[in-house]
């Protein structure tokens, strides 16, 4: 049978999972400055629809952290200025779909709200409101959580095996009251498990209640999929939240003081930057001027997130704590080398069973045995052996291994929709 949760943990130290990967230069904490750009965005994340209502319009002055949009469906979660500034321009698809709402930064003000005490209903209230809850991600399928949504567990992920990832730990350094006071909130909103999960030698403050679990050096295991899989499965009829630790302290920070965070730790790598740069900048802000005065001559290529995960973008993206600068024209193919044998093939090639490919998916996966299931869009046989668990960065080291195309990630994502479409309907 499956091993228990105590069983698996006590012995997950002596069998760690996961690929060695090429080493990708962090630049030192101790040089940490301020980057605000000159232009920021709201947008939506990879794979999400936001239909939206603006409460604010063209050429408003803002506030830092002040509501400027509200879901159509659930009115009481906001999206909040990164910044203050004057809005720019608001666009959006038929539907009200947001493409991006883009902010120039004037001003400083900052918006405030009521702090204290909170019980469950007015901590969601305040979350909600204060664009806190886009932070949460609920498994299956990866979204923002429904306003009313309780989930079976939360996972917070103070640990990122991503190469290139800035260390959890630094953004914690100064602000452990603050996490503290966040993780004891959050075992307001679930009758479950609040999961804390940390690297080797991390001494973070744990609230009682809270299970704090230690996650090994390789990849993928900072990923919270392969935590959750591995520590309490998401399900469609009990889902499983998770959350980085920053904005865990965040949310203890907007509890004592009434006021939103203005910055978060970013690390910016790549082969086309001249050096690193690890810093502090506005959620959504601009790519290129993470980068400035940094890139190499020559074109580049800007993705949000890790060189595994990311995506070409122009703004940083709303979970994103990676900015990733490449070498090449934009556009550019940037897909692991095997995948040029496998599009030169007469036909398309299956995915070879390798021990890499095991442990690319932590070691805990039957990973071949659920690659099948998604060549073969069979939703029941890929539910049954962990996808709901997971999401396109759990799978993105499987596609680096791999080189299929289509790619394992797209897969996923695809009986993923399958899987949701199928319950919207029931």
């Amino acid at each position: 049978g499956r091993p228990t949760t105590d069983r698996r943990m006590m012995f997950a130290h002596l069998f760690p999972a996961g690929l060695h990967l090429p080493p990708v230069a962090v630049a030192a904490a101790e040089d940490c400055p301020v980057v605000l750009t000159d232009e920021a965005a709201i947008t939506a994340d990879r794979n999400e629809e936001l239909r939206v209502e603006p409460l604010v319009t063209e050429d408003a002055l803002v506030a830092q952290g002040q509501p400027l949009l509200r879901l159509r469906a659930n009115p009481t979660i906001a999206l909040v200025a990164p910044m203050a500034g004057r809005v720019a321009r608001i666009e959006l698809k038929p539907g009200r779909r947001l493409t991006r709402l883009v902010l120039f930064r004037e001003g400083e003000h900052r918006h405030d709200y009521p702090h204290g005490p909170q019980d469950e209903t007015a901590l969601r209230g305040l979350m909600q409101g204060a664009g806190l809850w886009r932070s949460l991600r609920s498994r299956p399928f990866g979204r923002m959580p429904d306003s009313g949504e309780r989930p079976a567990a939360i996972f917070v992920m103070a640990t990122d095996t991503r190469p290139g990832a800035p260390d959890p730990g630094t953004a914690l350094k100064g602000r452990e009251e603050d996490f503290a006071m966040g993780l004891d909130a959050l075992q307001r909103l679930t009758a479950g498990q609040v999961w804390l999960c940390v690297g080797k030698g991390r001494d973070l403050p744990v609230p009682a209640g809270v299970r704090r679990v230690q996650c090994g050096p390789l990849h993928p295991q900072g990923l919270a999929g392969i935590q959750i899989h591995h520590l309490h499965p998401a399900r469609l009829d009990a889902p499983v939240w998770d959350i980085h630790a920053e904005d865990v302290a965040d949310l203890g920070g907007l509890l004592v003081t009434g006021l939103l965070a203005e910055t978060r730790l970013v690390s910016v790598t790549g082969a086309a930057l001249r050096e690193p740069r690890l810093l502090r900048c506005q959620s959504g802000a601009d790519l290129g001027g993470l980068g400035q005065g940094f890139v190499r001559p020559g074109p580049h290529r800007l993705f949000s997130g890790s060189a595994l995960d990311g995506q070409q973008a122009h703004w940083l993206a709303p979970r994103d704590r990676q900015v990733t600068v490449l070498p090449g024209a934009a556009g550019a193919d940037h897909r692991h080398w095997f995948g040029a044998a496998l599009r030169r093939a007469a036909r398309p090639m299956p995915v070879i069973p390798t021990a890499a490919l095991e442990q690319a998916l932590g070691g805990d996966i039957p990973a071949h045995a659920l690659i099948r299931a998604l060549a073969s869009g069979d939703p029941e046989a890929a539910a049954r052996l962990g996808a709901l668990s997971l999401l396109e960065e759990d799978l993105a080291l499987a596609d680096y291994i791999t080189g299929a195309v289509p790619r394992v990630s797209a897969q996923l994502r695809a009986v993923l929709q399958g899987i949701a479409t199928e319950e919207a309907a029931a």
